[in-house]
């Protein structure tokens, strides 16, 4: 006779222990092709070393058809080059699983990548706004890896401002936790771009990997946070990156 009440062998659903197993397949997977794209950077890094080699022997040799040579050789290493960074992009990507967190600051960790970026934004002609809130509460992060998804998104909006402009950063106290904006005035984002855009190996860029956004938002999910976008072509672009506050014992 059945009482109404669930078998108390698995309390959270039947289909729970299928949804594990198909997350440790994944992370098997993730793991498999991680260890894949190390097997693949060796080779292609003896490759890249000896179209160096061959370039100055070639320098060196006074051979018919030698700038021809030249060029099919700079071609090889240029497309070693890019396969390098594609993989270096993906290691980043396959290696955002558990973090170990501890207690941060958020403005701590802005105030760092706008540093790193101060030279290259005055190049540009973009004048950087900052406006951190004080006694912003903390909240828990792995600095190295969310340094790497700021430094992704500051990046991008840089790039987007090729004539100058302005990016204004804020970050602010939500209801339950904390937010960063990030907003350009840049050239903006069409509706199918941002609609893919977080999509691994989508690219509006020549050479570009796909990977840098997906990755910076795996990172903050990681953290418990959440990433969103608002973008009008020609006028520019905001990114806000929310994440929740430690409950109080």
């Amino acid at each position: 006779m059945n009482d109404g009440k669930q078998a108390a062998s698995w309390p959270y659903g039947e289909d729970k222990p299928e949804s594990l197993s198909l997350l440790s397949h994944y992370n098997e997977l993730a793991e498999l092709a991680g260890s894949l794209a190390h097997e693949i950077k060796n080779p292609l890094s003896v490759i890249r070393m000896n179209m160096d080699l061959l370039a100055e022997d070639l320098e060196a040799a006074n051979v018919p058809g030698q700038q021809r040579l030249r060029a099919r050789v700079d071609m090889v290493h240029e497309q070693c080059t890019r396969l390098e960074n594609l993989l270096n992009d993906f290691l980043k990507f396959a290696r955002v699983r558990r973090l170990d967190l501890v207690s941060g600051n958020l403005n701590d960790q802005v105030q760092s990548v706008l540093e790193w970026f101060e030279v290259d934004a005055r190049d540009r002609g973009v004048r950087v706004l900052p406006h951190l809130a004080a006694d912003l509460p903390g909240i828990l992060l792995d600095a190295e890896t969310l340094q790497a998804a700021l430094v992704n998104l500051v990046k991008n909006s840089l790039e987007a401002m090729s004539g100058g402009g302005n990016l204004t950063v804020i970050t602010r106290v939500t209801r339950t936790g904390v937010a960063l904006d990030l907003i350009d005035t840049g050239q903006g984002i069409d509706d199918r771009t941002a609609l893919h855009m977080f999509e691994a190996f989508f690219s509006t860029k020549d050479g570009g990997s796909g990977l840098g956004l997906p990755t910076a938002r795996k990172i903050i999910e990681a953290h418990g946070g959440r990433i969103g976008v608002q973008s009008d072509v020609g006028r520019g672009t905001k990114f806000t990156l929310e994440f929740p506050t430690p409950r109080r014992i």
